[in-house]
């Protein structure tokens, strides 16, 4: 039996198949006990190594080229890499020339902000929290206003070079640096 679509269907189904896939990747990931976030400038982190405590950094915001001093490494870029990687990165530059074995552990205390526009009681920059969603993220803005259209919901990804707006449900996942913009109904 064959199913005929509407050609103004396709780009709706790609944009669902694409966003279920983004969300069982991150679902596998976080299932597996693995962060796949990846670091940027305005992130917070802190840094311990077991038993160091000259080595312990607390609560370091990435600089605009999300970079950090660590002593004996030095300046150490960040952008991109994940918590996991960054352990590993400064295990094994302590590892030999200062310590046997070292055991490093990075937390994520701040992650960095997500953005929001249009038709909100309250637009600017939230700070995102795991988990968050257009409705949590529109909550958090104070809600809808009056004129606001609930169907008209576009999501511009940080990772994203074309700066693409990406058209998404209320059930959409944001991610930090995400642009949400709600448009006006005109009905």
């Amino acid at each position: 039996m064959r199913c005929w679509l509407p050609t103004s269907v396709f780009p709706r189904l790609i944009g669902a198949l694409a966003l279920a896939l983004a969300v069982a990747t991150t679902a596998t990931a976080q299932s597996d006990g693995v962060s796949n976030y990846r670091l940027r400038s305005g992130d917070v982190i802190s840094i311990q190594v077991l038993g160091e405590d000259d080595l312990k950094r607390d609560r370091i915001r990435l600089s605009d080229a999300a970079t950090i001093s660590y002593p004996i490494l030095g300046e150490i870029a960040l952008f991109g890499k994940t918590v996991a990687e960054l352990e590993a990165l400064i295990r094994d530059g302590l590892k030999g020339r200062y310590l046997v074995n070292p055991q490093v552990t990075v937390t994520i205390n701040e992650y960095r902000n997500f953005f929001i526009n249009g038709q909100v009681e309250k637009t600017g920059s939230y700070q995102y929290v795991p988990g968050l969603t257009v409705i949590k993220a529109i909550s958090l803005a104070g809600g809808f206003k009056e004129r606001a259209s609930k169907e008209k919901i576009f999501i511009i990804r940080e990772d994203d070079k074309t700066q693409t707006r990406q058209r998404v449900d209320q059930n959409a996942v944001v991610l930090p640096g995400d642009i949400i913009t709600v448009e006006e109904s005109f009905f």
